[in-house]
C-alpha cells in the first residue's frame, strides 16, 4: 500500500490512496516547542516523520510519497524505504479542515492564532541561529583587535611625550612600544637606567650601553615622584592592553581553526578574519568570485578607476599576506590573482562543509608562485606612450590663442562663435 506524507504547522499527516487521513503525529501544543520541531525538520532532522513512517509500516504500508525530492531521498537513505515524490497542494489547501477534524483547533480563528504564534517563534529561532554563527564571532574579534591596536598606539604616543619631558632621548633609542612602556614601569627615573638593570630587562648589550650613556647626560627635566607614578600608571595600562591583545590574538587563532581552517592555512588567522569581516560573513565571502576577493578593501581605488579610467587596483586586503607584499612589484598582480583564486576555493570549502584541503591548496599556490617568479624575473620594459598629433603641433609651432582656449565645459572658441551666429 501507498501513503502520502504531508507536513503542516501543527504536525505531520499521512493519507491513503483514497486521499483519506489514515495516521498523524502532532507537534507539541506549546508554540515554542512546535517551532523547535519545525526548525529541526528544516535542518534535516525529521524525527516526527520517522515516527509516522514507523506507524505506517506497522499498518502495512510499504510505499511512501513525500512533497520534495530532498526529503524522499533522505528517508530512503536513512530508513531503507521505497520513497517517491508527489504533489501535496490539494492537501495543503484543506489544512483548516484537517486541523478541526483532528481536534488541533476548534475553529479557523484558533488555528490562525496558533499559526501566528508558531511563525513568530520560528522567526526568533532563525534570527538566533544566524547570530550564533561562529563567523560573526570572528568578525567581532578581529574588529576588537584592530580597536586595541589603535588604542595602544594612541596611549603610547601620549606616554612617549609625557615621559619624554624627563628622558627625551629614550624615544629614539627604543622603537618597540611594549619595551618602552615596560622600562618606564619597571625602572621609572632615568637614574635607574643602568647597564645591569637594562640587561635584566632583556635589552641587548649594545643598546643597553647606548641608553645608559644617554641617561647620564640627558637634557630632560627632573620629575617628581607624584608625576612619575602617574606616568607609570599609564604605562601599566598600556602593558595590560598588550596582554589583552595577545590573549585576543590567541583566541582568534583558535576560533579561525574551527570556523575557517582552510583560509587560516593559506593566509593566517588575522588576514582570514579581516576578509570575513569585510565581506560580512564567511558565506558571503564564499559566494564572491576570486576577482572580487582580490580587490576587497580597495573599493575606493576600484570605483575611482571605473570613473576616471585610471589603472584599477591589483590587490586589496590580501596585500597583507607575506608572500604578496614581499614579492617584487611587477610580480604582485599575478601573485594576487593566484592567491585570490586559492582563497576563493578555501572559503567555499569552509563555508559549505568541505574537507580540509589547506595543505593541498598551499602546495598548489607555492608551485604557481615559483612559476611566476621564474618566468618574470626581470621587470617588463617601459611602454612609450604615443604623443597626440595636436600636442606635437603645439610643441613645434607654439600654442594657438584661438584653438587652444576652452570654456569650463571643455568646448572651444569656435563653438561659442557658431552659437552666436545661430
Amino acid at each position: 500500500m501507498k501513503a502520502l506524507i504531508v507536513q503542516f504547522p501543527f504536525g505531520v499527516l499521512a493519507f491513503g490512496e483514497d486521499n483519506q487521513l489514515v495516521e498523524e503525529v502532532f507537534y507539541p501544543k506549546d508554540p515554542q516547542a512546535a517551532a523547535k520541531a519545525i526548525v529541526k525538520a528544516e535542518a534535516g532532522k525529521f524525527d516526527h516523520i520517522k515516527e509516522l513512517v514507523t506507524k505506517l509500516q506497522t499498518a502495512g504500508y510499504d510505499i511512501f510519497a513525500f512533497e520534495n525530492e530532498r526529503l524522499a531521498t533522505q528517508m530512503k537513505k536513512e530508513l531503507g524505504i521505497a520513497a517517491e515524490v508527489s504533489d501535496v497542494d490539494i492537501f495543503r489547501s484543506n489544512m483548516e479542515e484537517y486541523a478541526i477534524s483532528t481536534g488541533v483547533a476548534k475553529d479557523a480563528a484558533e488555528l490562525s492564532t496558533w499559526n501566528r504564534a508558531v511563525t513568530m517563534e520560528i522567526a526568533k529561532l532563525r534570527v538566533r541561529g544566524a547570530v550564533e554563527q561562529r563567523d560573526l564571532i570572528v568578525a567581532q574579534a578581529i574588529q576588537t583587535l584592530d580597536d586595541l591596536d589603535r588604542t595602544v598606539n594612541l596611549f603610547m604616543g601620549r606616554l612617549r611625550e609625557w615621559y619624554g619631558v624627563h628622558f627625551p632621548e629614550l624615544d629614539r633609542l627604543l622603537e618597540k612600544h611594549e619595551t618602552y612602556a615596560r622600562l618606564v614601569v619597571n625602572l621609572g627615573d632615568r637614574k635607574n637606567f643602568s647597564a645591569n638593570a637594562l640587561k635584566e630587562e632583556d635589552i641587548p648589550e649594545a643598546k643597553a650601553e647606548a641608553v645608559t650613556q644617554m641617561a647620564e647626560k640627558s637634557m630632560g627635566a627632573d620629575i617628581s615622584l607624584n608625576d612619575l607614578s602617574q606616568i607609570q600608571a599609564l604605562g601599566k595600562d598600556v602593558l595590560n592592553f598588550y596582554e589583552l591583545r595577545k590573549s585576543m590574538e590567541s583566541y582568534l587563532d583558535k576560533t579561525m581553526e574551527e570556523v575557517a581552517p582552510n583560509m587560516r592555512a593559506i593566509v593566517g588567522s588575522l588576514l582570514g578574519a579581516r576578509l570575513i569581516a569585510i565581506a560580512g560573513s564567511l558565506r558571503n565571502l564564499a559566494m564572491r568570485p576570486a576577482s572580487t576577493i582580490q580587490v576587497l578593501g580597495a573599493e575606493k581605488a576600484l570605483f575611482r578607476s571605473l570613473k576616471t579610467g585610471a589603472r584599477p587596483p591589483k590587490h586589496g586586503l590580501i596585500f597583507q599576506a607575506a608572500l604578496l607584499h614581499d614579492a617584487k612589484r611587477w610580480q604582485r598582480g599575478k601573485i594576487a590573482r593566484a592567491l585570490a583564486g586559492k582563497l576563493s576555493i578555501a572559503a567555499r570549502a569552509d563555508a559549505f562543509g568541505g574537507n580540509f584541503i589547506g595543505e593541498r591548496l598551499n602546495a598548489d599556490l607555492g608551485r604557481r608562485i615559483a612559476e611566476i617568479k621564474e618566468k618574470y624575473k626581470e621587470p617588463p620594459p617601459l611602454k612609450e606612450r604615443p604623443i597626440p598629433e595636436r600636442r606635437e603641433a603645439r610643441r613645434e609651432f607654439g600654442p594657438s590663442r584661438r584653438t587652444d582656449r576652452r570654456d569650463r565645459h571643455g568646448r572651444g572658441v569656435k563653438w561659442r562663435e557658431d552659437r552666436r551666429a545661430r
